[in-house]
């Protein structure tokens, strides 16, 4: 039986009260509270022992002031989805959180098989009710289709064991770009935008967005950049009342990897700016990806870091600490599974976020 409920104002800012954090480590984004940190699930073997890690690294940091949860269902062959579902039932059962205090975000688009055209064709090309092909399949591992998007999401629900995702994304929407036009790609983007209408009326979901590599962090003349007011215009579009549920999106950002936040690859109102800034003038929350760079290459960062955290903070803390700083950012997401890696992010919760004068020096070196 699934988990009833979804995140709430209220349940989100209950969850904060109860919590030891810094007044600055939570954020209102979609008239939800956002803790300014959320644990990701990408990375780990596909096996039992990752299984058990993750669930705990998960228990542990709802317990300790982190409410945002992310996840995707290719993310170790659907294996993190039924994690993450057992962890939030855990948490309710033991009284540890309440599911209208969660912010329970998961993503489709890529193939959650191993053997994912063999899968993909058996699945959804060779049903004789199907109306998916081969050529729907980008790169061999992506595909859009909203018939495709429609049964993942219901996949997602399904190993998630909720009645409802309060974020959904598509995934890498980029990857169409490689195998489609620019045209193509901005109709294949609305008619995906219809089903996620739909599921928001179903109940199914809260509320949707793109989770992206490289489209917010590339010039408009890249073929990955996808344009964000144009996305938005296609959602309006297409919703009923006008007004989207188009209201996230998902770019990595870092110490190593700023263009979301300094670099212009969007336009508003025949202004250039970052994907951030422009996120922020259309009431789009955004979320960072790879907040400390999946743990590599820490020790370039060093020399970026302020000598004032460098002094009581581990460099991988200091990174974490300089994301989820970064002015109009709701959330930054970092893998952890080892429970000392656990421990260490946990640490930042009850901190006060860098002063903005210290980020923007930060940033200004880039």
């Amino acid at each position: 039986m699934s988990i009833i409920g979804q995140a709430t104002t209220f349940g989100t800012d209950n969850y904060r009260k109860h919590q030891n954090c810094a007044d600055t480590h939570f954020r209102e984004y979609n008239q939800l509270l956002m803790s300014s940190i959320g644990i990701g699930t990408y990375l780990g073997r596909v096996d039992e022992e990752t299984d058990r890690l993750m669930l705990q690294a998960v228990v542990d940091a709802i317990a300790n002031g982190i409410n945002v949860v992310d996840t995707a269902i290719n993310y170790r062959h659907q294996r993190s989805e039924r994690v993450v579902g057992q962890a939030i039932n855990e948490v309710i059962n033991q009284g540890i959180a309440n599911r209208e205090g969660l912010v329970i975000c998961t993503k489709g688009g890529f193939v959650p098989h191993p053997n994912r055209v063999e899968w993909f064709k058996a699945t959804y090309v060779d049903p004789p009710e199907t109306s998916i092909s081969m050529a729907d399949l980008a790169q061999q591992r992506h595909c859009m289709h909203p018939d495709y998007i429609r049964d993942q999401l219901n996949r997602s629900l399904d190993n998630l064991g909720v009645e409802t995702i309060d974020i959904y994304y598509l995934h890498n929407p980029e990857e169409q770009l490689s195998h489609v036009s620019p045209e193509i790609f901005y109709k294949q983007l609305e008619a995906s935008f219809i089903v996620l209408e739909e599921a928001v009326a179903a109940g199914k979901i809260g509320a949707y967005g793109l989770a992206t590599w490289s489209a917010f962090r590339v010039t408009p003349n890249h073929k990955a950049h996808i344009d964000l007011a144009k996305a938005q215009a296609i959602a309006q579009s297409v919703s009923p009342q006008g007004e989207s549920h188009f209201k996230f999106i998902q770019l990595p950002l870092n110490l190593l990897m700023l263009e979301g936040a300094t670099l212009a690859t969007q336009t508003i109102d025949g202004c250039q700016m970052p994907a951030l800034q422009a996120a922020e003038q259309l009431n789009i929350a955004p979320v960072a990806s790879a907040a400390i760079a999946q743990g590599k290459e820490l020790e370039q960062m060093l020399p970026l870091l302020t000598s004032n955290s460098k002094e009581r903070l581990r460099i991988g803390q200091q990174a974490l600490q300089f994301t989820r700083s970064i002015p109009g950012l709701s959330t930054a997401l970092v893998g952890m599974k080892q429970p000392e890696h656990v421990a260490e992010n946990l640490e930042l919760v009850p901190l006060p976020i860098l002063q903005q004068t210290a980020v923007e020096s930060l940033l200004n070196r880039w």
